[in-house]
């Protein structure tokens, strides 16, 4: 499946948010022995949920991938599968705006905060490999068989596309936040 399948590339992304999940368990576990966290590592990995994670893979997933299966008919029991992923995108984005409130009352002295920002991390530390598990063991195999060869040789270039883009598109919206900013 992981050869010329839209499933490949979203599973080699799977892999690396896997290892980030890896490095946010070990930053809590040290914020549990040591009641602190660094908060330009808590910046980061929102970045890197927000931008990787959430922008990126579930972006692809959600504006090609879903779209596309949307247009298929798909069994009942599937479209119920991809309308709770879909739900999960939304839960994982409402608890990554939790961790980045936490983490900016946090980094501006609130020591309260701390608690917030390990409970987002936790959440977002169980929520990823089961989320994952879910995509790759009981959804991605069934709607591939939705697609043709050639629709999955699309689905793979328009996944390039969206790459491709991706990054232009972020920083011109900083660029435009900082320039109203500035007004």
């Amino acid at each position: 499946m992981a050869g010329h399948s839209p499933a490949g590339p979203l599973m080699k992304e799977h892999r690396i948010i896997e290892r980030m999940i890896s490095v946010l368990t070990s930053e809590m576990e040290s914020i549990e022995s040591h009641q602190h966290t660094d908060p330009v590592l808590m910046t980061t990995a929102v970045d890197f949920i927000r931008t990787y994670a959430d922008r990126c893979h579930h972006g692809k997933e959600e504006d090609i991938l879903f779209r596309r299966l949307t247009e298929k008919g798909l069994d009942p029991q599937l479209a119920k599968e991809m309308q709770e992923l879909i739900d999960d995108h939304v839960y994982a984005r409402d608890v990554t705006g939790q961790l980045i409130d936490a983490n900016s009352r946090y980094a501006a002295g609130s020591l309260t905060a701390l608690d917030e920002v390990e409970s987002s991390l936790r959440t977002l530390i169980e929520f990823y490999p089961a989320h994952i598990a879910k995509e790759e063991k009981h959804f991605f195999k069934p709607c591939m068989a939705y697609f043709s060869d050639s629709e999955q040789a699309q689905m793979l270039a328009d996944f390039d596309e969206f790459d491709r883009t991706l990054i232009h598109d972020k920083y011109r919206l900083i660029v435009e936040g900082l320039e109203q900013a500035a007004k």
